[in-house]
Protein backbone atom coordinates (compact mmCIF):
# COMPACT_ATOMS: atom_id res chain seq x y z
CA UNK A 1 0.00 0.00 0.00
CA UNK A 2 1.52 3.39 -1.22
CA UNK A 3 1.62 6.36 1.96
CA UNK A 4 1.93 9.87 1.66
CA UNK A 5 1.86 12.80 3.53
CA UNK A 6 -1.10 14.39 1.91
CA UNK A 7 -3.54 13.75 -0.25
CA UNK A 8 -5.60 15.60 -2.93
CA UNK A 9 -8.86 14.59 -4.24
CA UNK A 10 -9.69 16.68 -7.41
CA UNK A 11 -7.15 18.27 -9.53
CA UNK A 12 -8.45 21.22 -10.83
CA UNK A 13 -8.15 24.96 -10.14
CA UNK A 14 -7.77 24.83 -6.54
CA UNK A 15 -6.29 21.15 -6.41
CA UNK A 16 -3.52 21.51 -8.86
CA UNK A 17 -2.49 24.98 -6.92
CA UNK A 18 -2.55 22.78 -3.59
CA UNK A 19 -0.63 20.19 -5.46
CA UNK A 20 2.06 22.62 -6.30
CA UNK A 21 2.07 23.86 -3.05
CA UNK A 22 3.01 20.89 -1.30
CA UNK A 23 5.28 19.90 -3.36
CA UNK A 24 7.54 22.99 -2.96
CA UNK A 25 7.26 22.60 0.51
CA UNK A 26 9.37 19.47 0.12
CA UNK A 27 6.14 17.52 1.04
CA UNK A 28 5.14 14.04 -0.74
CA UNK A 29 2.27 14.50 -2.13
CA UNK A 30 -0.48 12.56 -4.43
CA UNK A 31 -3.25 14.40 -6.31
CA UNK A 32 -6.19 12.07 -7.43
CA UNK A 33 -8.41 13.19 -10.31
CA UNK A 34 -11.26 11.47 -11.95
CA UNK A 35 -10.73 12.49 -15.41
CA UNK A 36 -7.34 13.88 -16.91
CA UNK A 37 -7.11 17.67 -15.91
CA UNK A 38 -6.78 20.17 -17.30
CA UNK A 39 -10.51 18.63 -18.75
CA UNK A 40 -14.03 19.72 -19.52
CA UNK A 41 -16.32 17.72 -16.80
CA UNK A 42 -16.32 20.64 -14.21
CA UNK A 43 -15.60 24.38 -14.20
CA UNK A 44 -11.97 24.68 -14.98
CA UNK A 45 -12.38 24.74 -19.04
CA UNK A 46 -13.52 27.09 -21.94
CA UNK A 47 -9.78 29.24 -22.34
CA UNK A 48 -10.46 32.38 -20.30
CA UNK A 49 -11.07 33.44 -16.74
CA UNK A 50 -11.56 36.96 -15.31
CA UNK A 51 -9.34 38.27 -12.93
CA UNK A 52 -10.00 41.58 -11.06
CA UNK A 53 -9.14 43.26 -7.93
CA UNK A 54 -11.78 45.59 -6.67
CA UNK A 55 -14.22 42.66 -6.09
CA UNK A 56 -18.05 44.41 -6.10
CA UNK A 57 -18.60 40.80 -3.80
CA UNK A 58 -17.33 41.66 -0.49
CA UNK A 59 -14.09 43.77 0.05
CA UNK A 60 -12.72 40.80 2.39
CA UNK A 61 -11.48 39.43 -0.59
CA UNK A 62 -8.95 42.11 -1.48
CA UNK A 63 -6.08 40.53 0.84
CA UNK A 64 -6.59 37.12 -0.72
CA UNK A 65 -6.72 39.16 -4.29
CA UNK A 66 -3.37 40.68 -3.52
CA UNK A 67 -1.79 37.83 -2.40
CA UNK A 68 -3.30 35.64 -5.66
CA UNK A 69 -1.81 38.83 -7.56
CA UNK A 70 1.40 38.14 -6.21
CA UNK A 71 1.17 34.27 -6.81
CA UNK A 72 0.08 34.44 -9.98
CA UNK A 73 3.35 36.08 -11.13
CA UNK A 74 5.55 34.04 -9.13
CA UNK A 75 4.02 30.73 -11.35
CA UNK A 76 5.26 32.56 -14.59
CA UNK A 77 8.55 33.60 -13.59
CA UNK A 78 9.10 30.38 -12.25
CA UNK A 79 7.73 28.33 -15.78
CA UNK A 80 8.19 31.14 -17.85
CA UNK A 81 4.93 30.80 -19.16
CA UNK A 82 2.03 33.86 -19.66
CA UNK A 83 -1.27 33.35 -17.87
CA UNK A 84 -2.23 36.41 -16.59
CA UNK A 85 -2.96 38.97 -19.53
CA UNK A 86 -3.32 42.28 -17.60
CA UNK A 87 -5.88 44.03 -20.78
CA UNK A 88 -8.00 45.39 -18.05
CA UNK A 89 -11.98 45.17 -17.09
CA UNK A 90 -15.14 47.45 -17.73
CA UNK A 91 -18.08 46.73 -15.76
CA UNK A 92 -21.38 48.41 -16.78
CA UNK A 93 -24.69 48.97 -14.65
CA UNK A 94 -26.97 51.09 -12.89
CA UNK A 95 -25.41 53.63 -10.09
CA UNK A 96 -27.61 52.07 -7.80
CA UNK A 97 -27.28 48.67 -8.69
CA UNK A 98 -25.12 46.11 -7.24
CA UNK A 99 -21.76 46.40 -9.42
CA UNK A 100 -20.90 49.51 -9.36
CA UNK A 101 -21.60 50.19 -6.45
CA UNK A 102 -19.45 47.26 -5.33
CA UNK A 103 -16.42 48.16 -7.29
CA UNK A 104 -16.69 51.85 -5.84
CA UNK A 105 -16.81 50.82 -2.09
CA UNK A 106 -14.19 47.84 -2.49
CA UNK A 107 -11.74 50.24 -4.28
CA UNK A 108 -12.25 53.34 -1.57
CA UNK A 109 -11.75 50.87 1.22
CA UNK A 110 -8.61 49.38 0.15
CA UNK A 111 -7.20 52.27 -2.41
CA UNK A 112 -7.24 50.85 -5.52
CA UNK A 113 -7.00 52.29 -8.49
CA UNK A 114 -10.65 52.39 -11.03
CA UNK A 115 -12.25 55.39 -13.11
CA UNK A 116 -15.55 56.21 -13.16
CA UNK A 117 -17.19 56.56 -16.95
CA UNK A 118 -20.10 57.71 -18.18
CA UNK A 119 -22.26 55.59 -21.30
CA UNK A 120 -20.68 58.44 -23.49
CA UNK A 121 -17.23 57.91 -22.20
CA UNK A 122 -17.26 54.31 -22.78
CA UNK A 123 -18.61 54.34 -26.10
CA UNK A 124 -16.23 57.23 -27.40
CA UNK A 125 -13.02 55.06 -25.81
CA UNK A 126 -13.93 51.65 -26.93
CA UNK A 127 -15.88 51.80 -30.33
CA UNK A 128 -17.24 48.11 -30.11
CA UNK A 129 -19.70 49.06 -27.39
CA UNK A 130 -23.26 50.59 -27.30
CA UNK A 131 -24.43 51.38 -23.41
CA UNK A 132 -27.64 53.44 -23.11
CA UNK A 133 -27.57 56.74 -21.17
CA UNK A 134 -29.05 55.44 -17.80
CA UNK A 135 -26.16 52.81 -17.09
CA UNK A 136 -22.54 54.30 -15.61
CA UNK A 137 -19.35 52.13 -15.82
CA UNK A 138 -15.79 51.23 -14.01
CA UNK A 139 -12.38 51.04 -15.47
CA UNK A 140 -9.91 48.93 -13.48
CA UNK A 141 -6.52 49.04 -15.40
CA UNK A 142 -5.24 46.05 -13.35
CA UNK A 143 -7.08 43.64 -13.91
CA UNK A 144 -7.76 40.90 -17.13
CA UNK A 145 -8.05 37.27 -17.92
CA UNK A 146 -6.06 34.18 -16.98
CA UNK A 147 -6.00 31.51 -19.44
CA UNK A 148 -7.80 28.64 -17.47
CA UNK A 149 -6.70 25.04 -19.20
CA UNK A 150 -2.76 26.76 -19.08
CA UNK A 151 -3.12 27.59 -15.77
CA UNK A 152 -3.88 24.16 -14.31
CA UNK A 153 -1.08 22.71 -16.46
CA UNK A 154 1.13 24.81 -15.66
CA UNK A 155 0.58 23.96 -11.44
CA UNK A 156 -0.32 20.33 -11.96
CA UNK A 157 3.49 20.03 -14.24
CA UNK A 158 5.66 22.15 -11.39
CA UNK A 159 4.06 20.16 -8.84
CA UNK A 160 5.29 16.92 -10.50
CA UNK A 161 8.65 18.58 -10.97
CA UNK A 162 8.78 19.49 -7.59
CA UNK A 163 7.83 15.59 -6.73
CA UNK A 164 4.23 15.19 -6.71
CA UNK A 165 2.39 12.89 -7.89
CA UNK A 166 -0.27 12.45 -10.01
CA UNK A 167 -3.03 9.60 -10.76
CA UNK A 168 -5.85 10.51 -12.87
CA UNK A 169 -8.66 8.84 -14.74
CA UNK A 170 -9.50 7.28 -11.13
CA UNK A 171 -12.43 7.18 -9.48
CA UNK A 172 -12.87 8.20 -6.10
CA UNK A 173 -15.23 5.76 -4.02
CA UNK A 174 -14.64 6.39 -0.27
CA UNK A 175 -12.78 7.85 2.12
CA UNK A 176 -12.23 7.30 6.21
CA UNK A 177 -10.01 9.32 8.38
CA UNK A 178 -8.92 8.93 12.42
CA UNK A 179 -6.85 10.81 14.43
CA UNK A 180 -3.71 9.44 12.76
CA UNK A 181 -4.23 9.09 9.05
CA UNK A 182 -6.69 9.05 5.95
CA UNK A 183 -7.53 6.00 3.83
CA UNK A 184 -8.59 6.46 0.21
CA UNK A 185 -10.30 4.12 -1.34
CA UNK A 186 -10.20 4.81 -5.34
CA UNK A 187 -10.84 2.62 -9.12
CA UNK A 188 -6.97 2.27 -8.94
CA UNK A 189 -6.55 1.29 -5.30
CA UNK A 190 -6.45 1.84 -1.97
CA UNK A 191 -3.97 4.83 0.05
CA UNK A 192 -3.00 6.14 2.87
CA UNK A 193 -2.01 9.51 3.96
CA UNK A 194 -1.55 11.76 7.22
CA UNK A 195 -3.86 14.08 5.99
CA UNK A 196 -6.23 14.86 3.05
CA UNK A 197 -7.02 18.23 1.25
CA UNK A 198 -10.74 17.62 -0.60
CA UNK A 199 -10.74 20.33 -4.26
CA UNK A 200 -14.02 18.27 -5.60
CA UNK A 201 -15.65 21.10 -7.56
CA UNK A 202 -19.00 20.18 -8.54
CA UNK A 203 -18.05 16.17 -6.91
CA UNK A 204 -17.70 18.32 -3.34
CA UNK A 205 -20.92 17.42 -1.69
CA UNK A 206 -20.56 13.99 -3.08
CA UNK A 207 -16.60 13.68 -1.87
CA UNK A 208 -17.86 15.27 1.47
CA UNK A 209 -21.36 13.92 2.07
CA UNK A 210 -21.01 13.63 5.58
CA UNK A 211 -21.22 16.98 5.93
CA UNK A 212 -24.49 17.61 4.18
CA UNK A 213 -22.92 20.51 2.31
CA UNK A 214 -25.66 23.63 1.14
CA UNK A 215 -24.26 23.57 -2.68
CA UNK A 216 -25.99 22.94 -5.87
CA UNK A 217 -24.98 22.59 -9.18
CA UNK A 218 -25.62 25.19 -12.16
CA UNK A 219 -24.90 24.43 -15.84
CA UNK A 220 -23.69 27.81 -17.69
CA UNK A 221 -23.23 27.82 -20.93
CA UNK A 222 -20.57 29.68 -23.06
CA UNK A 223 -20.50 30.55 -26.39
CA UNK A 224 -18.31 32.44 -28.77
CA UNK A 225 -19.78 34.12 -31.36
CA UNK A 226 -18.30 35.46 -34.88
CA UNK A 227 -17.06 39.13 -34.57
CA UNK A 228 -15.07 40.66 -37.83
CA UNK A 229 -14.63 43.96 -36.52
CA UNK A 230 -10.82 44.40 -35.38
CA UNK A 231 -12.44 47.12 -32.80
CA UNK A 232 -13.01 44.33 -30.53
CA UNK A 233 -9.62 42.93 -30.73
CA UNK A 234 -7.31 42.67 -27.84
CA UNK A 235 -4.08 44.68 -29.41
CA UNK A 236 -6.90 47.13 -30.20
CA UNK A 237 -6.96 47.71 -26.13
CA UNK A 238 -10.69 46.23 -26.04
CA UNK A 239 -10.86 45.08 -22.32
CA UNK A 240 -12.72 42.15 -20.67
CA UNK A 241 -16.66 43.46 -19.76
CA UNK A 242 -19.17 42.70 -17.58
CA UNK A 243 -22.64 44.37 -17.68
CA UNK A 244 -25.10 44.06 -14.89
CA UNK A 245 -28.66 44.59 -16.36
CA UNK A 246 -32.26 43.88 -15.65
CA UNK A 247 -31.99 40.61 -17.64
CA UNK A 248 -29.13 39.14 -15.75
CA UNK A 249 -25.19 39.83 -15.60
CA UNK A 250 -23.53 38.94 -19.20
CA UNK A 251 -19.92 39.19 -19.26
CA UNK A 252 -16.96 38.51 -22.15
CA UNK A 253 -13.47 38.87 -23.64
CA UNK A 254 -11.53 41.00 -25.90
CA UNK A 255 -11.13 38.80 -29.66
CA UNK A 256 -8.51 36.70 -28.91
CA UNK A 257 -8.21 34.42 -32.05
CA UNK A 258 -8.87 37.04 -34.90
CA UNK A 259 -12.16 36.04 -35.34
CA UNK A 260 -14.95 35.48 -32.91
CA UNK A 261 -15.55 36.82 -28.59
CA UNK A 262 -16.30 34.30 -25.66
CA UNK A 263 -19.46 35.68 -24.43
CA UNK A 264 -21.64 34.42 -21.09
CA UNK A 265 -24.22 34.83 -18.56
CA UNK A 266 -22.96 34.83 -14.95
CA UNK A 267 -26.64 34.59 -13.85
CA UNK A 268 -29.55 31.90 -14.22
CA UNK A 269 -28.48 28.18 -15.18
CA UNK A 270 -30.34 25.25 -14.80
CA UNK A 271 -29.78 23.14 -11.62
CA UNK A 272 -28.08 19.93 -12.46
CA UNK A 273 -28.86 16.80 -10.38
CA UNK A 274 -25.06 14.97 -12.04
CA UNK A 275 -22.22 16.31 -13.03
CA UNK A 276 -21.71 13.48 -14.80
CA UNK A 277 -24.90 13.59 -17.14
CA UNK A 278 -24.93 17.20 -17.81
CA UNK A 279 -26.11 17.94 -21.12
CA UNK A 280 -23.57 19.55 -23.34
CA UNK A 281 -25.79 21.05 -26.42
CA UNK A 282 -26.42 24.37 -27.20
CA UNK A 283 -30.07 25.48 -25.52
CA UNK A 284 -31.99 27.92 -27.64
CA UNK A 285 -33.23 29.80 -24.43
CA UNK A 286 -29.74 30.40 -23.73
CA UNK A 287 -28.60 31.93 -27.04
CA UNK A 288 -31.38 33.87 -27.97
CA UNK A 289 -30.36 35.68 -24.18
CA UNK A 290 -26.92 36.20 -24.88
CA UNK A 291 -27.95 37.37 -28.48
CA UNK A 292 -30.29 39.79 -27.08
CA UNK A 293 -27.39 40.79 -25.03
CA UNK A 294 -24.84 41.50 -27.98
CA UNK A 295 -27.76 42.97 -30.15
CA UNK A 296 -28.09 45.67 -27.53
CA UNK A 297 -24.18 46.21 -26.01
CA UNK A 298 -22.24 44.80 -28.75
CA UNK A 299 -23.75 45.36 -32.30
CA UNK A 300 -21.15 44.67 -34.05
CA UNK A 301 -20.82 41.13 -32.71
CA UNK A 302 -22.50 38.54 -35.27
CA UNK A 303 -25.35 36.23 -33.69
CA UNK A 304 -23.76 33.71 -35.17
CA UNK A 305 -22.53 30.91 -33.17
CA UNK A 306 -18.81 29.85 -33.71
CA UNK A 307 -18.14 27.38 -30.69
CA UNK A 308 -20.01 26.51 -27.72
CA UNK A 309 -18.99 24.69 -23.95
CA UNK A 310 -21.07 23.90 -20.82
CA UNK A 311 -19.00 24.52 -17.48
CA UNK A 312 -20.38 24.20 -13.48
CA UNK A 313 -20.69 26.48 -11.15
CA UNK A 314 -20.88 25.22 -7.62
CA UNK A 315 -23.07 27.77 -5.69
CA UNK A 316 -23.09 28.25 -1.73
CA UNK A 317 -26.11 29.23 -0.28
CA UNK A 318 -24.34 33.28 0.18
CA UNK A 319 -22.12 32.64 -3.15
CA UNK A 320 -18.73 32.66 -1.33
CA UNK A 321 -16.48 30.27 -0.87
CA UNK A 322 -16.34 27.58 2.00
CA UNK A 323 -12.60 27.33 3.01
CA UNK A 324 -12.39 25.00 6.07
CA UNK A 325 -11.15 21.97 8.08
CA UNK A 326 -13.73 19.36 8.44
CA UNK A 327 -15.33 19.55 12.10
CA UNK A 328 -15.00 16.20 12.81
CA UNK A 329 -11.40 14.96 10.98
CA UNK A 330 -9.07 18.36 11.49
CA UNK A 331 -6.59 16.04 9.27
CA UNK A 332 -8.64 17.13 6.44
CA UNK A 333 -9.01 20.46 4.64
CA UNK A 334 -11.04 21.27 2.14
CA UNK A 335 -12.61 24.02 -0.60
CA UNK A 336 -16.24 24.48 -2.03
CA UNK A 337 -18.53 26.14 -3.85
CA UNK A 338 -16.34 28.74 -5.42
CA UNK A 339 -19.80 30.03 -6.76
CA UNK A 340 -18.44 31.25 -10.28
CA UNK A 341 -16.08 33.60 -9.18
CA UNK A 342 -13.05 31.11 -7.78
CA UNK A 343 -10.55 30.84 -10.65
CA UNK A 344 -8.73 34.40 -9.63
CA UNK A 345 -8.22 32.75 -6.33
CA UNK A 346 -6.70 29.21 -6.99
CA UNK A 347 -3.17 29.75 -5.87
CA UNK A 348 -4.25 31.58 -2.76
CA UNK A 349 -6.55 29.03 -2.07
CA UNK A 350 -4.28 26.34 -3.21
CA UNK A 351 -1.67 27.81 -0.13
CA UNK A 352 -4.64 27.89 2.01
CA UNK A 353 -5.56 24.25 1.57
CA UNK A 354 -1.60 23.53 2.34
CA UNK A 355 -1.65 25.53 5.51
CA UNK A 356 -4.77 24.09 6.81
CA UNK A 357 -3.30 20.37 5.80
CA UNK A 358 -0.18 21.23 7.32
CA UNK A 359 -0.32 23.27 10.31
CA UNK A 360 -3.93 23.12 10.97
CA UNK A 361 -4.01 27.09 10.59
CA UNK A 362 -3.34 30.15 8.10
CA UNK A 363 -2.18 33.45 8.46
CA UNK A 364 -4.03 34.17 5.22
CA UNK A 365 -7.28 36.21 5.96
CA UNK A 366 -9.81 33.09 5.58
CA UNK A 367 -12.38 33.25 8.44
CA UNK A 368 -14.85 34.89 6.54
CA UNK A 369 -15.32 31.85 4.49
CA UNK A 370 -15.05 29.54 7.16
CA UNK A 371 -18.07 26.61 6.84
CA UNK A 372 -19.21 27.54 10.38
CA UNK A 373 -21.07 30.64 8.77
CA UNK A 374 -23.65 28.55 7.11
CA UNK A 375 -24.20 26.37 10.23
Amino acid sequence: MQTYDVIVLGAGGVGSAALYELARRGVKALGIDRFRPPHDRGSTHGETRVIRMAYFEHPDYVPLLRESYRAWREIEAATSTHLFHEVGLLEVGPADGIVVPGVLRTAAEHGLDVEKLSAIDIKQRWLGFDVSDELVGVFERHAGYLRVEDCVATHLAAAQASGAELLTDTLVQSWAADDHEVRVRTSAGEFVAQKLIVTGGAWASSLLSDLALPLRVHRKSLFWFAADSANYDVDRGFPVYLFELPAGVFYGFPRLDGRSMKVAEHTGGAIVADPLTVDGEIQPADEHRLRSFLAAHLPGVSPRVVDHAVCLYTMSPDEHFIVDRHPRHPNVAFTAGLSGHGFKFTPVLGRAMADLALEGKSDLPIEFLSLQRLS
